[in-house]
This record gives C-alpha cells, structure tokens and sequence, in this order.
C-alpha cells in the first residue's frame, strides 16, 4: 500500500472546507474546551458522524483532545490557522499590490487626453446598422 504525505497546509484547508467543521471550531472558539456530545448537540446527525468531523480537524491538529475518565474533551489548537494565515496573508501582500498598481495605471490613464477624439466635442455615437445583426432567414 502506498502511503502520501499530505501537506499540513492542505490537511488545514480541507478540514475548514465542510460547514460542519468550521461550526465546530465556532462552537470551541467560545469556550476553553467542550466534550464531544455537547459538541454534539446542535448539529442533526448521529455522535458518531460527530466523532469523525472531529477526527478529520484533529487529524489537521485544528483540536487537541483529552480523556478524562469516559469524556473527551476537545480544545482548538492554533498552530494549523496560523499557518493558514501565514499563507494567506503572503498573497494577501501580493494580490493587493497588484491591484494597487492596476488602479495607478488606470487613474493615469484616465487623465491622459486621447487623441483619437478631440477635446471639444462630445461622446459620438456610432450610426445604426441598417439591418439585425446575423444571417437574414430566406423565404
């Protein structure tokens, strides 16, 4: 059998994809930790459809979970979004400087004067084709 690594970064995206998943982290991000039925009980669906969301963002590191005696606890881990964030925040930097430039270009191209059409008259309208554009159908 032949086993891939996978990129923690795309482990990461791939957790945080599925709406359930970014519910749950929601659910950790206003307390210090919760077990996994009350983590649980807002979602329609069985504990052990739960219990694999949260295999998926733990095995993404997204949570930490704890056992004490028969209840898990789950707590979010940062590590894995920083990382995200790190990443995004690079073509974040890149893209906003593209779009930066693109906006001076098109600012100093609008205060150009073009010499195609003069100064003094106004926007000119194109003369109407005398016919529908396409084939005429034949009779």
């Amino acid at each position: 059998m032949v086993y891939y690594q996978i990129d923690p970064l795309d482990r990461t995206f791939a957790a945080l994809a599925d709406p359930t998943r970014r519910a749950l982290l929601a659910q950790l991000q206003d307390r210090d930790g919760a077990t996994v039925s009350e983590l649980a009980k807002p979602f329609a669906m069985s504990l052990p459809a739960v219990m694999k969301h949260l295999d998926v963002l733990s095995d993404a590191g997204l949570i930490a979970r704890s056992k004490v005696g028969r209840a898990v606890t789950c707590r979010l881990t940062a590590g894995p979004m920083e990382d995200a964030m790190q990443w995004l925040t690079r073509y974040q930097r890149f893209w906003t400087e593209q779009l930066d430039r693109l906006a001076a270009f098109v600012e100093d191209d609008a205060c150009l004067p073009n010499p195609a059409s003069p100064s003094t008259a106004g926007s000119m309208r194109r003369p109407k084709k005398s016919s529908r554009r396409g084939s005429i159908p034949k009779k």
